[in-house]
């Protein structure tokens, strides 16, 4: 699973979070840095901020898409808008999360994006 959020807080908890419920959690502060990692190692389960510095987290959301078609996107903001779910929709996220998020929802999304992909993958 990678967390991409340019809090450290936020990618600080997150990983907490699901390394506590024994998730292997990677973290990157930007699009660089997250594309460095997908390039390196195979990751399933994105958390994307959509507000990032440099490329947002919409832009590389539909790279990460084109290039990993099979990875479950989620996207996560402190900043929630009709407009901004529309786009997140079409630049292929798989869900939207609200800042505070819920962790209990969380999980419930992680649990079922990786038994999804054991399915894809199992065709």
């Amino acid at each position: 699973m990678l967390i991409v959020d340019d809090e450290v807080t936020v990618r600080e908890i997150f990983k907490d979070f699901f390394g506590a419920s024994g998730y292997r959690v990677l973290t990157a502060e930007g699009a660089d840095n997250a594309i460095e990692i997908l390039n390196d190692r195979e990751v399933d389960v994105i958390f994307l901020d959509l507000r990032l510095f440099g490329t947002n987290g919409l832009e590389l959301g539909r790279r990460i898409r084109k290039e990993k078609p099979l990875a479950i996107l989620f996207a996560i903001t402190g900043w929630a808008g009709l407009f901004e779910v529309e786009e997140c929709r079409e630049a292929g996220f798989d869900d939207f999360f609200i800042k505070p998020v819920e962790f209990d929802m969380l999980q419930k999304a992680v649990e079922d994006a990786f038994e999804r992909v054991e399915r894809w993958r199992k065709r």
